[in-house]
């Protein structure tokens, strides 16, 4: 974490006790006040044992459905760069896992990062499952080298994570790259909700993003960097998407 710099780089891959621990909790269908989405990835080793994973935990989430008080929407994470996958090879299975997931009949939000393609996105997001995009993840070490200076952020041409699998990075580096993402997306024709994330710690970024096109914005890492922003950014997001 280098809080003057404004950046975190974190290699913190999906941990949690398991979908079907957090289900049994019941605390997410307790919830009766306002709409939330749940986030989920597949993290098998190959493609058909991804997929088979997702297939079981639709079927768990759809069992539990009605038990939920609050309406919920699933974001279908393809972007963690920590999970031990490649991210830039998931982009071939989110067809499949959106058809497998619209058998939930929610609304469905596939989240990828800035290193994959646009067209890519507006091909395989024109499916008619698909509600809504998030973009973006946290960048891969050493990715996108043209618009983030890895070593002057860090220090070093090799990341300090490197023995943990390099990390992603977080922080203000990422806010114009994920406008650039929206504005050239939506110049492509992209016309469906992109909730945008990815270095929000201001309320400046905030008017960036919806600048760029943005139908809203998740915050992550100013509640790390810059914790005590986070009330007038909630207020002021929530007034500026309107």
């Amino acid at each position: 974490v280098k809080p003057i710099k404004g950046v975190v780089l974190n290699s913190v891959g999906l941990t949690g006790p398991g979908a079907s621990a957090l289900l049994a909790d019941g605390r997410w269908q307790q919830r009766n006040d306002e709409p939330f989405f749940l986030s989920f990835m597949s993290v098998q080793p190959r493609a058909d044992e991804r997929l088979a994973e997702l297939r079981e935990f639709v079927a768990l989430l759809k069992r539990n459905l009605a038990d939920f008080n609050a309406p919920v929407g699933l974001e279908m994470n393809f972007s963690c760069p920590n999970a031990g996958i490649d991210p830039s090879l998931l982009i071939n299975e989110v067809g499949t896992a959106l058809e497998i997931a619209a058998d939930l009949n929610i609304p469905l939000q596939p989240k990828f990062n800035a290193t994959v393609p646009i067209q890519a996105v507006c091909e395989v997001c024109g499916h008619s499952a698909c509600d809504a995009i998030t973009m973006s993840n946290t960048i891969p070490w050493g990715q996108l080298t043209q618009q983030i200076d890895w070593r002057q952020l860090f220090g070093a041409a090799e990341s300090p994570l490197a023995h943990i699998g390099g990390g992603g990075l977080s922080g203000w580096p990422l806010t114009p790259i994920i406008c650039n993402w929206i504005s050239a997306a939506r110049d492509h024709g992209f016309s469906k909700p992109i909730w945008a994330c990815g270095g929000i710690d201001s309320r400046r970024a905030v008017d960036q993003m919806r600048k760029a096109g943005a139908s809203g914005v998740q915050l992550g890492v100013v509640a790390i960097l810059r914790p005590w922003r986070m009330r007038r950014i909630i207020r002021y997001a929530n007034a500026s998407f309107v």
